[in-house]
């Protein structure tokens, strides 16, 4: 036994769980095949029910050879034996099929079985793909409304055998069959359904099904033994083989060998095709479930080819498609079942009950699976629709319009189901899941708009040029991406941008942080964008662009990059506001406000102070000057200087853990302070303060404040108080800037 086998191998908890999946899997799978070949007529029944069995048996031990999630067990399911079953009618019964086969009934279970092994290959080909993740996104509301109207199917399927009419009849043509009813076949019926249905509260050492099984059996029996059997159902009858052999592969090769018969395999394979998206989303919401009750983390993708290789496999066999099975999970898993052995024991001894049982099998009462399909089509109502219906009427209705549209989709797809067939169901169900992701995907792709008089870049200027970027910062405009940049959101965030430039909006900065793709129409709108602003005056600067490489790639080869130049793309938005802050200073300062070096006097710090006070000042400031890329400051330093930039530019970073690389907090540029906190809180450097250019700057020395205030007290006060009022402006800023990112 290999590895994937062991799992964690407990035999004890693997032959329990095994036990537990075959108690499960041995009449759910009878029923389920009987419902897959309803269509077919009475004739077929003893063949559904072993087309069943056969793909619990075949499917059990294929999936636990082939790996995967060693707590998963694959057995038929309500859901997709209903679609087997509609495909069944549409392609077999009805139409050219029913002409070709004629009453050939090999013939005809082979055209069945090839149904399946359509299916089969068709979710193979979806997990090889690793289309499983794209099938998850199909809506809510879409596959309630499918599942309601597969719950509603299984329940009519089931009205003739549990009224005891001898044909299936339509609801439309009930009333007229009434005087067939037999009330007795009725009452074994609704006892099984009973038992079923409240079996948890009865015992919990028996699974329900089982019980339902018992008790509507031993009353079948009980009124036959009182003399009542004309007024009962039939059985099942017996089963037309007692070994799953593989039979069917040579007529599969036949049929693709009669080219009379390729107009109906084509329209097999389309219902194939939709049997396969019901299975395969079934199997990946079945999964995620699994995995939230045991821990472990499944492959969908693999998992999608796991059951579909063994649906191949087992449509040779003469059975009919299986999914993952919830319930016999969870009681596999509950039991102590922890291996992929556990299959491999429920298998065997669905196959021993078979074999050894199966002259017994054909004495079970019809009525007595239809009443367990009943409950099984009970318990498929969605609840999360009917909770949605429950509180439009009577709950909380602050959503209603959300709520309103949810159900009128899920409305939509169950009628259309219940109408036409669960083909068209699923085909019309598709379709509503390809709109709404167009229609989600066409949301406006701007995430967050902040103009430049509210937001500033981390560059620290005097006073002045801070107010004057409060008059005129408006006309910086930053649009905070989000999603893909494609034909149906570019023209959106077009119009978005014009609106800015018509409000006066010159620099436009698109932050393309959060853009996980980028079409060609994508591109050539920004290149519009691009030419646009140009010939108004403005500029298109982008930020963030380096950041994902398909999206640089495709700014890269479709000219995006090339027309906007270097000067026209930053690593992060932070840089582009700079950037454009300093063309509008430039813009409104005569000179060259960022490059000339301010005088001492003009500082905001020295503000309130006398030209004798200043001078006074001055007799403690020492002159220093720092080449770029110089420190000025260490992280963790101990001195406490304070700096007075008088030119040129110097940041503060600090090192990112782990990372290998530095963040900058702040720039500071001519005519601010920095180094203050520390001469104030008396702790270590709290970050790196390098040059970003040759700087000037006057430095006061800790020992020289401290003889300022001891000499000149109120010039202390004074330098004191305009340092907190630098501090209070920054704070009243970074307050401002977080109120409206946070809008």
């Amino acid at each position: 036994m290999n590895k994937g086998m062991r799992g964690q191998f407990d035999l004890k908890g693997d032959l329990a769980g095994g036990v537990s999946v075959a108690a499960l899997t041995v009449p759910a799978s009878m029923g389920y095949g009987l419902l897959a070949f309803q269509p077919l007529g009475d004739g077929y029944v003893s063949y559904g029910i072993a087309a069943g069995l056969f793909s619990a048996i075949v499917i059990l031990a294929l999936t636990a050879l082939l790996g995967g999630a060693p707590s998963f067990m694959y057995t038929p399911r309500s859901v997709v034996t209903l679609i087997m079953a509609a495909v069944v009618l549409e392609g077999v019964t009805k139409g050219p099929a029913a002409v070709v086969m004629g009453g050939d009934v090999t013939r005809r279970l082979t055209l069945v079985f090839f149904i399946v092994l359509l299916a089969g290959v068709f979710q193979t080909a979806l997990g090889a793909l690793r289309l499983g993740t794209f099938i998850r996104y199909i809506p809510s509301p879409v596959m309630a409304g499918f599942q309601n109207a597969v719950a509603v199917l299984i329940i009519v399927a089931q009205m003739h055998s549990l009224l005891g009419i001898p044909q299936s009849v339509p609801l439309s043509r009930l009333g007229v069959s009434l005087a067939k009813i037999q009330p007795l076949t009725l009452g074994v019926g609704s006892v099984t359904a009973l038992v079923m249905g409240f079996g948890q509260r009865l015992t919990r050492r028996v699974p329900p099904l089982i019980l339902g099984l018992l008790a509507g059996t031993a009353v079948f029996y009980a009124l036959w033994a009182l003399g009542y059997g004309r007024y009962l159902g039939p059985t099942l009858g017996p089963l037309p083989e007692a070994l799953p052999l593989p039979r069917y592969f040579m007529g599969f090769g036949s049929l693709l060998a009669d080219r009379a018969l390729w107009p109906v395999l084509l329209t097999l394979a389309v219902g194939a095709f939709s049997l396969a998206i019901v299975s395969s989303l079934d199997v990946l919401l079945c999964a995620r479930v699994m995995d939230g009750r045991t821990g472990e983390r499944s492959n969908g993708s693999w998992e999608l080819v796991r059951i579909g290789v063994a649906n191949i496999a087992a449509s040779g066999f003469g059975a009919i498609p299986s999914g993952l099975n919830l319930g016999a999970s969870v009681a596999n898993h509950r039991a102590g079942g922890r291996s992929r052995l556990a299959a491999i024991i429920a298998a065997g001894i669905t196959l021993l009950t078979v074999v050894l049982l199966g002259h017994l099998i054909a004495f079970l009462p019809r009525v007595v699976i239809a009443g367990m399909l009943f409950v099984v089509g009970v318990q498929l109502f969605d609840a999360w629709s009917l909770g949605h219906l429950a509180k439009l009427f009577t709950g909380d209705r602050a959503h209603w319009r959300a709520m309103g549209l949810d159900l009128f989709v899920v409305l939509l797809v169950a009628t259309i189901t219940l109408v036409f067939n669960p083909v068209v169901g699923v085909g019309v169900g598709l379709a509503i899941a390809v709109l709404s992701f167009l229609v989600r995907m066409s949301r406006s792709v701007v995430r967050r708009t902040y103009h430049g008089d509210t937001v500033r870049s981390r560059r620290a200027r005097n006073p002045k040029l801070m107010d004057l970027l409060g008059e005129r910062g408006g006309q910086i405009v930053v649009f905070e991406l989000e999603g893909p940049i494609f034909f149906g959101t570019a023209e959106g965030l077009a119009g978005r941008v014009e609106t800015a430039a018509k409000a006066d909006a010159r620099y436009v900065i698109l932050d393309l942080k959060r853009v996980n793709e980028l079409d060609s129409t994508g591109a050539r709108i920004l290149l519009q964008i691009h030419e646009r602003l140009r010939k108004q005056g403005g500029h298109l600067l982008l930020s963030h662009a380096h950041d994902g490489y398909l999206v640089w790639r495709v700014l890269q080869d479709l000219g995006v990059a090339g027309a906007l130049a270097e000067a026209g793309q930053f690593d992060d938005t932070d840089a582009a506001l700079e950037w454009a802050e300093d063309r509008l200073i430039q813009a409104g300062e005569p000179g060259d406000a960022l490059a000339e070096e301010v005088d001492l006097d003009r500082l905001s710090v020295l503000e309130g102070l006398s030209k004798a006070e200043c001078a006074v000042v001055r007799t403690c400031l020492e002159r220093r000057t720092f080449r770029a890329g110089e420190i000025v400051i260490a992280e963790g330093s101990a001195e406490r200087d304070l700096f007075l930039m008088l030119r040129g530019t110097a940041s503060a970073r600090v090192d990112l853990p782990g990372q290998g690389r530095q963040r900058r907090l702040a720039s500071f540029s001519a005519g601010t302070v920095f180094g203050e906190v520390a001469l104030l809180d008396r702790q270590p450097r709290s970050a790196t303060v390098m040059a970003d250019e040759d700087v000037v700057c006057y430095v006061l020395s800790e020992e020289a404040f401290h003889a300022l205030g001891r000499d000149h007290p109120a010039i202390a006060i004074t330098l004191l108080t305009n340092l907190g009022r630098e501090l209070s402006r920054r704070i009243r800023r970074a307050n401002l800037m977080v109120s409206e990112l946070e809008r």
